[in-house]
């Protein structure tokens, strides 16, 4: 009988200390989970700021919409003006001249217009001329400096040899410097990184091209 009764203490007492190993347990999965919520938060908080300043990073200004809406046509008649060369340029090194602006510009109306569309804003129309695209505008007073009158591209196409060169390379050389004016402004003000990343592009490229055009007209 006595041996009966040890024998059911002995397994109450392992009862007892195994239900308290199983509380002390719990006590101890809950103060871990506490800290993996602890941890889960930090990081989804760490994640949140990183995306807040991902999207600081990329935000844009006024000043950018309108250097991408301004630029577009710019391009676009430097473009007009560069596919004029063929068969009317008698200079080779104007033809190359004329090579790498088309070169130069046409991807960069594609990322600009990529921008405005991606921002909701209007990307100016490709169909027809400057005038059409831009109607009621007149170009060489606008807001976009060296864009050409129409009566001076209409002179452009008209000429042929070394006429057209002297007035291409001319018309060009006032036309970068518009566009140079305008990138510059575009630094200053604008808050888009690759907006203003390409208009570091452009002052470089442009002026290193007016350099050269002015050397093919004896300017230097």
């Amino acid at each position: 009988m006595r041996s009966t009764r040890t024998l059911t203490r002995r397994v109450a007492v392992s009862a007892a200390s195994a239900v308290a190993a199983l509380v002390l347990a719990a006590c101890g999965g809950d103060g871990d989970s506490s800290g993996s919520d602890s941890g889960s938060t930090a990081a989804a908080g760490s994640a949140s700021a990183s995306a807040s300043a991902g999207a600081a990073a990329g935000a844009h200004n006024a000043q950018d919409v309108s250097f991408a809406q301004g630029m577009i046509p710019h391009h676009r008649q430097a473009l007009e003006m560069a596919r004029l060369a063929t068969g009317r340029a008698s200079s080779a090194q104007v033809e190359a001249l004329a090579a790498r602006v088309e070169k130069a510009q046409e991807p960069e109306i594609r990322t600009m217009s990529g921008w405005l569309t991606s921002w909701g804003e209007d990307v100016p129309t490709s169909s027809g001329s400057m005038a059409e695209s831009m109607p009621g505008m007149d170009h060489s007073g606008s807001g976009m400096p060296g864009m050409m009158a129409a009566s001076d591209m209409a002179a452009l196409k008209k000429a042929s040899g070394k006429d057209f060169d002297a007035m291409f390379l001319t018309m060009m050389v006032d036309h970068h410097k518009g566009a140079v004016d305008m990138a510059t402004a575009e630094k200053k003000k604008g808050a888009y990184a690759p907006a203003t990343s390409l208009a570091d592009d452009i002052v470089a490229a442009q002026t290193a091209e007016i350099t050269d055009m002015n050397k093919l007209l004896g300017n230097g």
